[in-house]
């Protein structure tokens, strides 16, 4: 119970909260400029939320990255016009794109591991937006506005294919042109915090302990002048 206590403050810790609350706004603005590709399947709309995702999953790990996913999805449910439907197939979707890199990114590092990460992240997205398209958004729709969605899905799940590749391909060269870069800005805004509070804390301390000296002094003269009685 202690253990799993102080795991969930360290991944909510003040800075951790901070970081995410910035990464969940960035992508939360960034989901307005979204757009879609192929006239066909003008519904499939490409924007880049997920960039902001990943690198906050290669940063500070999964749990925080599938956390902000979820906040965002929330904020966007407010302006849907879909009921919630498409905020939980894009929750699914986030997530199947950067669970895989942002778990296995803590036990290897480097330049061409983050390849591999982010093209299993890729395929992985793929894969999981044929599910999602074909059992959530195409049945929910198809129920909804009375057209038959398996159907349709069958129709259109070419286009499904290619708009996850473009967008996954697209969302993974900008993660890995910028991911590093940010990483040690991050890393270095938090020493630069943490030594702060560190001189913060150490002058409080001397502050305190000045303050206590002259009380102890009053206290043993009192007590001498009390033994000479």
């Amino acid at each position: 119970m202690t253990n799993e206590k102080s795991r969930l403050k360290a991944h909510f810790s003040a800075t951790n909260i901070a970081y995410m609350a910035l990464f969940t706004a960035l992508a939360f603005a960034v989901s307005f400029l979204e757009f879609p590709i192929f006239p066909a399947a003008d519904f499939l709309k490409l924007d880049f939320a997920n960039v902001f995702f990943m690198i906050e999953g290669f940063i500070f790990g999964p749990v925080e990255a599938i956390f902000s996913i979820g906040v965002k999805e929330l904020l966007c449910w407010t302006k849907s016009s879909t009921g919630g439907v498409g905020e939980l197939a894009n929750f699914l979707m986030s997530t199947a794109y950067v669970i895989v890199p942002s778990v296995i990114y803590r036990f290897k590092k480097g330049k061409w591991w983050v390849c591999l990460y982010l093209f299993l992240a890729c395929v992985v997205q793929i894969g999981a937006s044929l599910l999602v398209n074909r059992y959530i958004n195409f049945p929910v729709f198809g129920t909804l506005w009375h057209f038959d969605g398996v159907a349709m899905f069958y129709q259109l799940w070419p286009f499904v294919i290619y708009f996850n590749i473009i967008k996954s391909v697209g969302i993974s060269l900008i993660v890995f042109l910028i991911y590093k870069p940010l990483s040690r800005v991050i890393r270095m805004t938090d020493e630069k915090v943490h030594r702060k509070m560190r001189r913060d804390v150490a002058l409080a301390e001397a502050a305190e302990t000045k303050n206590e000296a002259p009380v102890s002094e009053t206290s043993h003269s009192e007590s001498a002048e009390d033994g000479r009685e």
